[in-house]
């Protein structure tokens, strides 16, 4: 089975037509017959149609030409040979062409099988110019036709029993694309699919010959016998190549409709014209409504832009170019740019970003794949790419389940004080299936050294290890035991010992489930573990309110000296800066400001009061058009900031509204949460959001506003998410009252609308 045989098949039809169109005494100036569809390009299975179009000059007899027509078609009916047949004068084909999208498209397909050469020749140029003439009116119809499909369909990729023809990702979307490519409005690099139409034409073959039905629809009952027929260690080995072949058909789609619904007028000029260029990060840009790496930039120099890229591109919402893409990979496979061991924080907050950025982190980590750049970075992910999940319960492969509940992880990282470890979790929490092993105990065996290396220390990765391992725990005890037992309780208690690692496993088991599907997931069974979790939290320490910073001797030696003071540590892609400075209301949003407007981007902060002096620890991130940051500069800006903070507060503005420019994506609200119990002197104030250009300054300042002070903050950021944890006083000292707290809660969460 294979192209030769499929070729062959249809030379034998060819011949058999042309021995029955001889036989009817048909005059062969007058009229011909054509293949369109599969049959014109060759490549028949054992259950396709015969597409054959009957093309006559308009001279021949009525009479005479329905006898040709018959003496054609009913030998071919006799032996049980479907036929698919129209009978058009090449004015009557125009037409058609021009009211029916599908006679359009296969007649880009038509060849001739035997009679007048030209009047084939002459209606192959006329469907040709009229598909490239009305380009625009074609294309658009065929967008709403292949939605219409999908709908109906489903993605061939992800289905227990995909069609392979209808399903999106199968043999329909390959003729699209070679359509699409015809017209002249995309150049498309049709080579990328040219394996998976081979392989998905013939596994349809060999269904159509195992099934002896005509139906693509590889049922789940079929698909040993496929895989067999086609030396398959498996089934699932044979889903596994099919679901890759139909997710690099889709690749290309996507890219194609991209391609087409951003380009510019002009003709071929289009596609080597740049657009408006914004430069976003270091050797990063958007262009076109897309994100591009210069071409030009030393990736070896610095490693981490391809994640930056990535990570980018998901938090504004748009596609990474598919050049960069292609030129990044070739770079990668060329030995160059590899990420060193263990990664830097920057990379892993960069990871961080990109998994966070919900359903835009899909379409990233799709072309990461199919670029085979992912696997560069996560070696590990080929054990499970494309991998079948051959169960009810199962809607998707092992990949594409695991990043759906990344995807709905990311709704859910205001529940958690860890997003990070929810986000890097739900993306890998499966990585153990592929063998007849426990993939929970084997999961945590192998996620050990990938969380190593990613960069978290040996406290985050052996809570990683806890969720992998016990990630079903939840969802099987809440619906197999009895919750009012104590000992139901206890049990989940010995396994799972703090609040802030069974607030991570119960989001994971919620995006777990959800990515699944409802046969997995149900209102009822949610209301079952909240009510398991908040039984478990009651019995647990809570470790969730991050304590107050401690200060060294020489920071203490340094404060008593009750003077503004700076200092600077270069680390290459960031810069850890120290600042002593008098104490006064509002300095923590005075110095975020400042630093804001030194386009420096928070990425820690720790601050905390002694005496009548702050001690500040920064580490920030410069953004590509920042100066170099010196020692002089940022006291200079600081003594600015102090003497006015009017001023700050515009040219912070300033800056607010030029990010507004940019793409967003849709994040979950803001959380803000009072511990009135959580410090002898102070009340704890946590604030988690989502990441934004000074926030931190509109968090300091509405504080300020609330006329309270800020004894010691915690500022942490995760990939794209923010934890400000503040503890703070009223300004004579002494903790908030309930009412005050909650007239301070609500005043920032108003903030940060």
């Amino acid at each position: 089975m294979g192209t030769r045989e499929r070729r062959s098949r249809s030379n034998e039809n060819d011949r058999l037509i042309s021995e029955l169109f001889i036989a009817s005494g048909a005059d062969s100036r007058e009229i011909a017959i054509a293949a369109v569809g599969s049959f014109g390009r060759g490549e028949l299975s054992p259950g396709s149609d015969l597409d054959i179009v009957f093309i006559h000059s308009g001279e021949v007899a009525p009479d005479t030409l329905s006898a040709i027509v018959n003496g054609v078609l009913y030998p071919l009916w006799d032996r049980k040979i479907k036929v698919d047949h129209s009978v058009r004068t090449r004015q009557e084909v125009r037409s058609a062409l021009q009211d029916d999208l599908k006679v359009a498209m296969g007649l880009l397909d038509i060849r001739l099988i035997c009679g007048n050469a030209d009047l084939v020749s002459e209606v192959q140029n006329m469907a040709l110019s009229e598909w490239r003439a009305n380009s625009d009116r074609y294309l658009n119809q065929l967008k709403s036709s292949l939605e219409e499909r999908y709908e109906r369909n489903g993605e061939l990729a992800y289905l227990l029993e995909p069609d392979l023809k209808e399903s999106r990702g199968g043999l329909r979307d390959i003729t699209a694309l070679r359509a699409m490519n015809l017209s002249g409005a995309l150049l498309l690099p049709m080579e990328r699919v040219s394996q998976a139409e081979s392989l998905l034409s013939t596994v349809r073959e060999a269904l159509h010959l195992a099934s002896g039905r005509d139906k693509d629809r590889l049922l789940f009952t079929e698909q040993d016998k496929v895989a067999e027929a086609l030396g398959y260690s498996d089934a699932d080995a044979l889903m596994s190549d099919v679901a890759q072949s139909a997710r690099a058909v889709d690749y290309l789609m996507q890219m194609a409709w991209y391609q087409y619904q951003h380009k510019e007028s002009g003709g071929i000029g289009r596609f080597l014209r740049k657009g408006r260029s914004t430069l976003i990060a270091p050797g990063i840009s958007v262009i076109n409504k897309q994100v591009v790496i210069d071409s030009t930039f030393d990736i070896d120099s610095d490693p981490v832009i391809g994640l930056r890229a990535a990570a980018t591109a998901a938090q504004l919402g748009l596609p990474l170019s598919f050049d960069s893409l292609r030129i990044y990979a070739d770079a990668l496979d060329a030995g160059r740019g590899a990420l060193p061991e263990p990664w830097p924080r920057e990379a892993r907050e960069y990871l961080i970003s990109l998994i966070g950025a919900g359903p835009a982190m899909v379409e990233i980590f799709e072309a990461l794949d199919q670029e085979e750049i992912l696997f560069h970075w996560i070696p590990e992910w080929r054990g499970v790419r494309s991998l079948p999940q051959r169960n009810v319960l199962h809607r998707h492969t092992v990949d594409r389940h695991m990043v759906e509940t990344a995807v709905s992880a990311a709704a859910l990282t205001r529940e958690v004080h860890r997003p990070d470890l929810l986000l890097f979790t739900s993306l890998f929490h499966d990585i153990g299936k592929g063998t007849q092993e426990d993939h929970s105990l084997r999961g945590e065996i192998l996620i050990k050294p990938l969380a190593e290396r990613i960069g978290f220390n040996s406290g985050d990765v052996a809570v990683i290890q806890t969720l992998i391992k016990h990630h079903l725990l939840l969802s099987a005890t809440a619906t197999r035991r009895d919750l009012d037992d104590p000992a139901t309780i206890t049990g989940v208690a010995e396994v799972i010992t703090d609040v802030g690692t069974l607030e991570l496993l119960h989001a994971l088991s919620i995006a777990d489930g959800e990515a699944t599907g409802r046969a997995a997931w149900s209102d009822w069974k949610a209301s079952l573990v909240n009510e398991l979790v908040r039984k478990t939290k009651l019995a647990l320490t809570d470790n969730t309110v991050v304590p107050q910073p401690e200060l060294s001797e020489s920071q203490i030696a340094r404060a008593a000296t009750e003077r503004l003071d700076v200092v600077i540590e270069d680390r290459g892609s960031l810069y850890a800066v120290e600042i002593i400075a008098p104490d006064k209301t509002g300095l923590l949003s005075i110095v975020s400001g400042v630093l804001n407007v030194l386009r420096l981007d928070v990425r820690s902060a720790r601050t905390k009061t002694i005496g009548q002096v702050a001690v500040m620890e920064w580490i920030v991130v410069p953004d590509p058009n920042a100066p170099d940051l010196t020692r002089e500069d940022l006291q200079r800006e600081l003594a600015r900031g102090l003497e006015s903070e009017g001023k700050l507060a515009e040219r912070i503005q300033a800056r607010i509204e030029a990010y507004a420019q940019m793409p967003t994506i849709p994040v979950p609200a803001p959380v803000v949460e009072t511990f009135l119990a959580a410090a002898t002197d102070a009340t704890v104030i946590e604030v988690r959001s989502h990441d934004r250009p000074a926030l931190l300054f509109s968090i300091g300042d509405t504080v300020r506003k609330c006329n309270i002070d800020i004894k010691s903050a915690i500022v942490t950021t995760l990939g794209a998410e923010a934890i400000d944890t503040l503890y703070v006083t009223e300004i004579g000292g002494g903790a908030l009252t309930a009412e005050r707290a909650l007239e301070v809660t609500s005043r920032i969460q108003d903030s940060l609308k």
